[in-house]
């Protein structure tokens, strides 16, 4: 026998090619009867029937793909997990991920968004590398759209992000708990998500334990080991007995400036980074506590959202606004979202000792 086709299907079940393609297809938006569902399904389960994904996405207006298009997601050394949380998302609720990294090129972002809108994907998911405020593309206004470790400052998206202020305070409340009183920072000075954000989370952290802020216990390195390397003077001179570092990196450099001094961590100075990047922070000696961001999870959350946004609205709630029925009917008023915050989980290693 040749392949199934639709019309061997319905003239199996009796039915027309229209009602045939709606049952398999699952076409919420035509009604019909659940046994004749199930009698057209049963049909082409026996018959062997594969429907074609395309023509499926046709009859339903979109499809089982969700397109994550990244400038970098896949190629930086540990935000895989992002791409692996949205894939283990997509894939419990019977979607498939499809991802195109552009390494910031915006000629192959310009094809990726086509090549998917013209797949009529169920939905964008639109990643950075790094946590940073974007510009949108214009392409995520031709379907539903959201933004992962990134947003978009106008609120048009949905954006989901990690916790930098909580991260902040997390890592600092460690060396707090820990008996310190002199805690530096050692932060980034360009202004960012992160170094504002982990900046308040440490004023926030010493305001909690009783502890005056001081500004010169901040110090400014660049985030990657030079920087951490190159701040060890300027951070023993504050008289700090332990250090909280922008990220491992930094912690990094900061370990190899102590070890030529013939200082020891944690014994003469405790240190905690930010990232947990596991390639460097678990293979330090000691060991680096840390507080890691959540990658995974603002992959999962990322599809999470999406697929939400899909959901089709409460007809009783479809004319009304955040207080009530619209005051003019027909006027929609472009909708804000503020970033979902996910919260970065602290990683407690070795590098802390803790003081009588």
């Amino acid at each position: 026998m040749g392949k199934v086709t639709l019309q061997d299907v319905a003239k199996a079940a009796g039915v027309s090619i229209a009602t045939a393609s709606w049952a398999i297809n699952d076409n919420k938006n035509v009604r019909i009867p659940e046994n004749t569902r199930r009698k057209v399904r049963k049909v082409a389960d026996r018959l062997g029937y594969h429907s074609n994904a395309f023509a499926r996405s046709l009859a339903r207006g979109r499809s089982d793909l969700i397109g994550f298009v990244s400038d970098g997601v896949a190629t930086s050394p540990f935000a895989g997990q992002v791409i692996q949380g949205a894939q283990d998302e997509a894939w419990r609720n019977g979607k498939i991920l499809l991802v195109v990294d552009t390494d910031g090129n915006k000629t192959i972002e310009r094809k990726a968004f086509a090549f998917m809108l013209e797949h009529q994907v169920g939905g964008l998911i639109y990643s950075s590398w790094v946590h940073r405020a974007i510009t949108p593309p214009a392409e995520l206004d031709r379907t539903t759209s959201v933004l992962v470790n990134c947003f978009d400052e106008l609120g048009r998206f949905p954006a989901v992000v990690p916790n930098e202020v909580q991260g902040g305070r997390a890592a600092t409340e460690l060396l707090v708990r820990a008996g310190h009183r002199r805690i530096a920072f050692v932060n980034e000075p360009t202004i960012s998500p992160a170094s504002v954000g982990r900046l308040e989370g440490y004023r926030r952290a010493l305001a909690a334990g009783g502890i005056e802020y001081d500004p010169t216990m901040v110090v400014d390195a660049t985030a990657d080991q030079e920087g951490g390397y190159g701040a060890a003077d300027a951070v023993l001179a504050t008289g700090a007995t332990a250090v909280f570092c922008h990220n491992d990196r930094t912690a990094m450099g900061l370990y190899d400036a102590l070890r030529e001094r013939g200082l020891r961590v944690p014994d003469d100075l405790s240190v905690v980074g930010f990232d947990n990047q596991e390639v460097i922070s678990a293979h330090l000696h000691p060991a680096l506590t840390t507080v890691g961001l959540p990658q995974y999870d603002l992959g999962v959350l990322g599809v999470r959202s999406l697929l939400a946004l899909n959901e089709p609205a409460d007809d009783g709630d479809a004319a009304d606004g955040p207080d009530g029925p619209d005051d003019e009917a027909g006027v929609d008023e472009p909708r804000h979202y503020d970033p979902l915050l996910v919260a970065c989980p602290a990683v407690v290693r070795d590098s802390i000792r803790v003081r009588e």
